[in-house]
């Protein structure tokens, strides 16, 4: 027989004697072939992280989730991102984009006046608005017009915006072709004024034909039977053209109630004795689904609660 081979490509052949051959031929035998040694990379160490490393983490970890920075490093970015938002506008006259509204930035109580056309009212979620501290401190309600009329939505606003800590006021809109003191009456039958209350307001903005001396005579006599009945000087309501054409030197003596929209400055004559300014009617309110007029009180708190109904 031949010599066996076992064919392999990575061994050598050997031949060795097969004794079962006849004349002890040679057998191939693979022969072992050592492996050249491999030497295999050894993973550095990691360096441990230095204690000053950590102490800084953590430090910065503090920083985020501290109340400080986000009462006062985030309050000063957001007040920097709000100056340069404003580069070029009046700086008495800042926008303010919850509202949708440009509002006078001298006065620190604000509050809207509502009726029915605002429809249901979240008064929950008129109280939680807030932008950068202007949020709605007071709300002035209508309740009546005329000799015959009360707003259907009167005393659910009433009633619901007082729960939640909004300080409220009731107006009637004055008919100055109507009784004066019949409109009071029903006025008076339909609001239920309390201490802490705003005062009485009536609203006077149009003639309805009757002539200026005939508006004077039935207003004063609206106001007349209000403040004796209620012991509190009524806020009169009106337009500022209004004011200066038929009103300006007849009742001084009362607290003012001044319209006049889309200023910076309410121009007005100094002495004049004017405690709210509407500014606006066309804010956007969180909880009401129609713009609604934006109003100022001028003075700080203090003078605020010594107008209340005591």
């Amino acid at each position: 027989m031949p010599p066996v081979k076992r064919p392999d490509q990575n061994s050598a052949v050997e031949e060795i004697p097969n004794p079962l051959r006849a004349g002890g031929g040679p057998v191939k035998r693979k022969a072992a072939v050592s492996k050249k040694p491999v030497s295999r990379k050894r993973k550095p160490k990691k360096k441990p992280v230095p204690a000053y490393v950590k102490f800084g983490i953590a430090a910065a970890l503090l920083v985020l989730l501290s109340p400080f920075y986000y009462g006062y490093i985030l309050k000063g970015f957001s007040s920097t991102w709000r100056w340069v938002l404003d580069i070029g506008e009046d700086p008495n006259y800042r926008t303010y984009n919850s509202f949708e509204i440009k509002i006078p930035v001298a006065y620190n109580i604000h509050g809207i006046d509502v009726s029915y056309y605002q429809g249901k009212i979240d008064w929950q979620k008129v109280r939680a608005m807030k932008e950068d501290g202007v949020q709605v401190s007071f709300a002035i309600i209508k309740a009546t017009e005329g000799l015959a009329s009360v707003d259907p939505y009167f005393q659910r606003n009433w009633r619901e915006a007082a729960k939640v800590g909004i300080v409220c006021g009731a107006y009637h809109f004055f008919r100055p072709s109507k009784s004066g003191k019949q409109q009071a009456r029903l006025f008076l039958q339909t609001v239920n004024f309390e201490a802490g209350d705003l005062p009485p307001v009536v609203d006077v903005e149009h003639l309805s034909g009757a002539t200026p001396a005939e508006m004077r005579k039935e207003l004063k006599a609206f106001i007349d039977h209000v403040e004796g009945k209620t012991k509190v000087k009524p806020i009169i309501y009106s337009g500022l053209t209004y004011y200066n054409d038929y009103l300006k030197g007849y009742f001084d003596e009362y607290p003012l109630w001044i319209a006049h929209y889309y200023k910076s400055q309410l121009n007005i004559d100094a002495s004049a004795n004017w405690f709210f300014w509407q500014h606006s009617d066309k804010a956007r309110i969180t909880g009401i689904n129609h713009v609604v007029d934006f109003n100022a009180f001028r003075g700080d708190s203090v003078a605020f609660q010594q107008l209340l109904i005591k």
